[in-house]
């Protein structure tokens, strides 16, 4: 297979934007990158049940899309309306408190957890799936965002009646508060991230990402060849790929989709640790995390083929032609659908014209 080099080159050519970098996965396969971390989980049934039976889900469609890209097909698994929220993260905290309120009640209801109060920092989904976890069944939700996250975001989230606090430059910054407020005021921790001694909960949540997978497996009537996967701290990725791959096998290719200004997974596996990045702001602004998730690093290291990188040009040049073929969305949701739309990206990754590619279309249009 053709790779970039790291100076950005295709059969000894420069190619056209340095952007864009490919890294082949040297730990495919192997063990645990970070030893104390799980890998992801691959037990579909168990957050199957509490999703039909709590949150009224209803299943997304699959579709095949025309002419965005020059292979034999392009399937796009939907996720922008994922039970109401917009977002494939609705299946992710919402599942998690779901577990808890099951494991209290029988027959959860609105009250079953009144008195407890969930508190997360969030670019706007995972907010948005603790936010309305929470009222479902009566606690309380507190989300603290970055002063990048746009004003948008803060009033969806209000609607489901969260608190919001705006704190912090980045997503990091965001997280320690909702971090310190968690011990100070004995509130739940919720994150979408993972990281030393903090496992369980965001296990659970990764947990609820696979009915998207176990759906879009169900959906295909064919193998993909490749899979495109965007990430931010890496649990769609991370959760995606552990349970394609364990169905459909070791052939197809998976490749996990970061912005440029937030490698943090590519960084990772190159230096076989955990790494992080140092970009500026990406508009890309659910992927614009510059720390993985360990449990999602376990998964992509183990599960993904490939790493690419592109800049916040080389996806938002797409993403008018997503809203005529559409799959209106924002830049991180198309972040994987533009990647098999740049013909660079297309020749160093081997997606040719007889390639199904699969990706997933994480969120609504803003």
């Amino acid at each position: 297979m053709t790779e970039l080099d790291e100076c950005g080159h295709v059969n000894g050519q420069l190619r056209k934007d340095a952007h864009l970098k490919i890294t082949s996965n040297p730990h495919r396969a192997g063990q645990r990158l970070i030893e104390a971390a799980p890998f992801p989980s691959i037990n579909v049934a168990r957050a199957s049940e509490l999703i039909a039976r709590y949150l009224s889900d209803k299943e997304t469609p699959r579709t095949e899309v025309k002419g965005l890209a020059d292979v034999a097909n392009l399937w796009v698994k939907d996720e922008r309306g994922r039970i109401g929220v917009g977002s494939f993260k609705a299946l992710g905290a919402a599942t998690v408190i779901a577990r808890h309120a099951a494991d209290i009640a029988e027959d959860p209801d609105a009250s079953t957890l009144a008195g407890r109060t969930y508190v997360t920092a969030s670019a706007g989904n995972h907010g948005m799936s603790v936010a309305s976890g929470a009222r479902r069944f009566g606690a309380e939700a507190v989300i603290y965002i970055a002063d990048t996250v746009p004003e948008s975001f803060v009033e969806r989230l209000r609607e489901q009646s969260a608190a919001v606090v705006r704190e912090g430059v980045d997503y990091a910054a965001s997280m320690e508060a909702a971090n310190k407020a968690a011990q100070h005021n004995g509130w739940i921790l919720l994150s979408d991230s993972s990281w030393d001694g903090y496992y369980d909960l965001p296990h659970t949540l990764m947990e609820g990402y696979l009915q998207m997978a176990a759906e879009a497996v169900r959906q295909c009537s064919q193998v993909p060849t490749h899979i495109m996967l965007q990430a931010g701290v890496g649990g769609l990725a991370g959760a995606a790929a552990a349970y394609m791959r364990t169905v459909w096998g070791q052939e197809l290719r998976i490749i996990v989709v970061e912005s440029d200004a937030a490698q943090a997974l590519q960084a990772s596996i190159e230096a076989g640790a955990c790494g992080f990045a140092d970009g500026p702001d990406s508009v890309m602004g659910r992927l614009d995390c510059k720390e993985p998730s360990l449990i999602a690093l376990n998964g992509v290291a183990r599960d993904a083929d490939s790493f690419l990188t592109l800049s916040d040009e080389q996806v938002t040049e797409h993403l008018p032609a997503m809203v005529n073929a559409g799959i209106a969305t924002t830049a991180s949701g198309g972040a994987g659908v533009a990647a098999v739309m740049n013909a660079d990206a297309c020749i160093g990754l081997g997606i040719g014209p007889n390639a199904r590619v699969l990706c997933i279309v994480s969120e609504i249009a803003e």
